[in-house]
């Protein structure tokens, strides 16, 4: 019981959550943008998993980093646009196509996994890369900020300063007004001469490339083989950050944060005699908990402000 106490109350703890927040966080990123266009981007996961499997594929067979990432980044953007086709295009519910994608995703990365390597639930005979992890100079020699903030994967790094260029993007730039334009009232954006239809695609591109980041850490940060629903629910997590988060990409990495702490504490509370069972199911407990509190308090303010 101490030595899980003290472990907790560590600095690699807290090195860890940082690390175990890069996925969600990069995908409630993707979730903010779509979320305030207007188009709700519930295929974060099959997006997320697809990614991964790419990435995971193509490195393996080219034993090249760049075309990994960037297949991976192709595959965020042909889900994004399959979801776009379907719901701005053949007006089909965005909800139930983006379950179709989910599903598509379980179960044909793991047809497409056998088709090619012959394994069967991961990638095992499959020889892939893992991305680097990066060293900060000076501040890897100080002590305790060190041992928090360098030696990350790099795509830690990216998330986090993606935060900052999300948060510029939305509310310093045209592209970003126009977003929240048609979020907010599709005609009136229309009535300016603001392609509805554009600009709620180009934020589903973009949701689905932040997805994809999201997805190769998994398999080429994380680990570096693919498995089964690897993703294991981080994208419906993901939708649960950004809604804790608001419309401010700060409040998504800060919903991101509670959730990615929660999953390392989940690990941490293994070594207990708890049952795996309960420490796996503590992420989506937090998460039920968290969206019901937000409800509750969304629903209290509405009801303050009509009164």
């Amino acid at each position: 019981m101490n030595n899980v106490l003290s472990s907790i109350l560590s600095w690699e703890f807290v090195a860890a959550g940082i690390r175990v927040t890069t996925p969600i966080l990069l995908a409630a990123l993707g979730a903010l943008v779509a979320e305030l266009s207007g188009t709700p981007n519930i295929a974060l996961e099959g997006t997320m998993l697809f990614s991964a499997f790419v990435g995971v594929i193509i490195s393996g067979f080219t034993h090249s980093l760049w075309l990994s990432v960037i297949g991976a980044l192709i595959t965020g953007i042909i889900m994004s646009s399959i979801l776009a086709y379907f719901s701005l295009k053949l007006k089909t519910d965005i909800i139930m196509a983006a379950i179709a994608l989910n599903i598509f995703a379980s179960g044909g990365t793991i047809y497409a996994l056998y088709l090619l390597t012959g394994d069967k639930g991961s990638s095992a005979s499959l020889k892939s890369l893992v991305l680097p992890s990066i060293d900060i100079p000076i501040l890897k020699d100080i002590p305790i900020l060190g041992d928090i903030l360098s030696g990350h994967h790099i795509l830690t790094y990216v998330a986090i300063i993606l935060v900052f260029l999300i948060q510029y993007m939305l509310y310093r730039t045209p592209l970003g007004l126009r977003i929240r334009s048609v979020g907010e009232s599709p005609d009136a954006a229309r009535s300016v001469g603001i392609s509805v239809f554009k600009t709620q695609y180009t934020a589903l591109i973009i949701s689905g490339m932040l997805a994809s980041l999201g997805g190769i850490f998994l398999s080429m940060g994380y680990v570096e083989w693919f498995a089964r629903d690897m993703t294991s629910g981080r994208g419906f997590i993901a939708l649960a950050a950004q809604a804790l988060g608001g419309t401010s990409a700060y409040g998504v990495a800060l919903g991101s944060l509670l959730f990615g702490f929660s999953e390392a504490l989940s690990f941490s509370l293994q070594f207990l005699n708890i049952p795996y069972e309960v420490t796996q199911s503590m992420p989506f407990i937090i998460t039920v908990g968290a969206l019901a509190f937000y409800a509750w308090n969304k629903a209290k303010n509405k009801k303050n402000r009509d009164i």
